[in-house]
């Protein structure tokens, strides 16, 4: 088990990088919109696998382990998004440190559950084949 998260962990951390700077970059460094897509996706990826998880048995625990506390864990960025806002409000920049905390929790709450309504709607479609 504990391989399974180490290398699931080691996946998502990978994934975070590349994705956080690659839309870092191309949105300019004015407001940590990578860490915030990162958040976003992390917390409706982990709602679409622990939904399906829970729904059916063709996930083992080991692949689930992989999945959430691996992959997941590795992936998303709180402590990188309190650092940001933190830098944001010591900068002064009172208003942008707002907002990235409102659309983080708001979108990132979007995400989990659009995650659980993509889960459900596999779990349902397996179920016709």
């Amino acid at each position: 088990m504990i391989l399974y998260v180490a290398v699931g962990s080691a996946i998502g951390g990978l994934a975070r990088y590349l994705l956080a700077t690659l839309i870092q970059q191309r949105a300019g460094a004015t407001f940590p919109l990578g860490t915030l897509v990162v958040n976003v996706t992390g917390s409706f990826l982990l709602g679409l696998f622990w939904r399906y998880a829970i729904g059916g048995e063709s996930i083992s625990p080991e692949i689930r382990a992989f999945l959430t506390t691996g992959f997941c864990g590795g992936y998303t960025t709180f402590s990188t998004f309190t650092y940001e806002t933190a830098v944001l409000l010591e900068d002064g920049e009172i208003l942008r440190a707002s907002a990235n905390v409102v659309l983080s929790i708001l979108l990132s709450l979007a995400g989990m559950w659009l995650g659980f309504l993509a889960a459900r709607e596999i779990i349902v479609a397996r179920s016709h084949f």
